[in-house]
């Protein structure tokens, strides 16, 4: 694996770790912070939001990973 991966893959754990806490948070809490119940359709909404919030960083590492692969060095 060449050096330029590394941070690549740091970046992609990284993100994994945030999006599976927050999925977690979203799935297993009773009341949100407006102290609303979540329903199930309440909870999935909190995680449409939560995956729309992640396309841009998932782009980014799109970009990143198709440069990291055409680029030579």
């Amino acid at each position: 694996m060449k050096k330029r991966w590394i941070p690549w893959w740091i970046a992609n754990i990284f993100w994994f770790i945030i999006f599976a806490i927050g999925s977690a948070v979203i799935w297993l809490r009773e009341v949100d912070g407006a102290g609303v119940t979540q329903t199930p359709e309440l909870r999935l909404i909190a995680f449409v939001v939560l995956l729309i919030a992640f396309i841009f960083p998932l782009i980014i590492q799109v970009i990143w990973a198709i440069v990291n692969a055409v680029v030579r060095q």
